[in-house]
């Protein structure tokens, strides 16, 4: 089966206080994205790799690839996440069985991420990679007087990657645009789910946190260096 992996790098990572779009940050003597990269060409299980750009700053993704750019098919990023995928699904060749979405903003993806995403689509429409929630989850008013304390034992953080089954993915994206809610969905899982299809969760073993602040690159270049990884 052949696998192409979208990589959405689009993000302005406004809350960085950055001159840069977030993926080209430098993270442990890397750009923020290279490290995704990496991961993905680690893997025997991706056979081709989409990488959606900040729109304006195709050139600086290009410079900042290095040497995996002939790997890859680049493309811009549109105004919201949904069309950002939308765009990188645009640029998938015919033939590719399943489609893995990973964002730029979690660099400690690494090829077991990959292999138990893609082995959770076996009998599903697709699967996520996700946490369980921690911490007690509250419900509240617009006022933020707490309504409610909700089981959280049965709710789960999305995280990347999310893998899908291409048919399924595609129409999942047709219809998103199509009833206009494509710019509204956080996640890719979210499309699928919508027209009614089946995705499964498959619990994150392993440190995948996203980066969001400049805090959590310090967080992250640590667990970087526990892995042994730098550039």
């Amino acid at each position: 089966m052949t696998t192409v992996a979208i990589v959405v790098a689009a993000g302005s990572g406004t809350r960085m206080g950055a001159d840069m779009p977030k993926a080209l940050i430098p993270l442990a003597g890397r750009p923020l994205v290279a490290w995704s990269i990496w991961a993905l060409n680690a893997s025997d299980r991706v056979d081709g790799i989409v990488v959606v750009a900040p729109p304006g700053h195709e050139r600086p993704m290009g410079m900042a690839l290095g040497e995996t750019a002939e790997l890859l098919a680049m493309t811009t990023g549109g105004s919201s996440r949904g069309r950002s995928v939308a765009a990188g699904l645009g640029e998938v060749p015919e033939g590719a069985d399943r489609i893995l979405v990973h964002d730029a903003a979690r660099p400690l993806l690494s090829p077991d991420h990959i292999s138990m995403v893609l082995a959770g689509i076996e009998d599903a429409d697709g699967a996520i990679i996700a946490a369980p929630a921690a911490d007690t989850i509250k419900r509240t008013d617009d006022d933020l007087h707490i309504v409610e304390t909700i089981d959280r034992s049965v709710h789960w953080l999305a995280q990347t990657p999310q893998a899908f089954r291409t048919e399924s993915f595609a129409r999942a994206i047709e219809v998103a645009l199509e009833g206009d809610y494509i710019d509204t969905c956080t996640d890719c899982a979210a499309m699928v789910e919508a027209m009614g299809g089946a995705v499964r969760v498959v619990p994150s073993v392993l440190p995948n946190q996203k980066v969001t602040t400049p805090s959590d690159l310090e967080i992250v270049a640590q667990l970087l260096e526990a892995r042994n990884l730098r550039a």
